[in-house]
């Protein structure tokens, strides 16, 4: 058992049979009343997410999932086969299973975590920074902003995110993928 001050994200807990990972966390204190805990949670099954408020202190089961390194290998159709890279399984998976949220970052030959409980893989987890080609972003014009400006990029998966002014297509970003978030340019 875990209580909320045990939160982090990528955290798996059991409500109501249903596993949850927790992508998002912050810890309220308002000025009346108790303090509580406001969570995204998303379905590791189902990859559905959904937001749930926890009173501070309110304890949750912890479940702990077994970790195993996977390579993303290639689609056929709706599945998406990832390599075992201790034992060469081919282990396919549904958008579903995988989450829109992460399918716009995933490219062949893409490292990733598999999340197994009892030798079942319930679910793929993708890194956190992520290396990608800009395929299609503006031209940045000098003198366009007094401040640093942004402006959209497409990503060779197929995310959009903003980059600063001076990047071009075809140079490569690191980005944080929880956050569509623009971290640095990688030479």
């Amino acid at each position: 058992m875990a209580d909320t001050s045990d939160f982090r994200r990528g955290m798996v807990i059991e409500l109501n049979g249903t596993l949850y990972s927790i992508t998002y966390f912050q810890h309220v204190k308002p000025g009346k009343g108790g303090a509580f805990v406001r969570t995204k949670l998303k379905d590791v099954m189902e990859g559905g997410v959904i937001d749930k408020t926890f009173r501070a202190g309110e304890k949750v089961r912890e479940v702990r999932l077994e970790r195993r390194p996977v390579q993303y290998t290639y689609t056929d159709g709706h599945l998406y086969y990832f390599m075992n890279m201790e034992t060469f399984e081919q282990i396919p998976m549904s958008e579903d299973q995988i989450g829109e949220d992460q399918l716009q970052y995933l490219e062949e030959n893409m490292e990733c975590q598999s999340l197994n409980r009892d030798g079942v893989v319930l679910a793929i987890e993708l890194p956190q920074f992520v290396e990608l080609e800009i395929v299609e972003t503006d031209p940045g014009v000098r003198g366009d902003t007094a401040q640093g400006g942004t402006k959209p990029a497409r990503l060779a998966a197929g995310a959009v995110i903003q980059v600063p002014l001076f990047l071009e297509t075809g140079d490569v970003v690191r980005v944080d993928r929880t956050e569509n978030k623009y971290i640095t340019r990688v030479t």
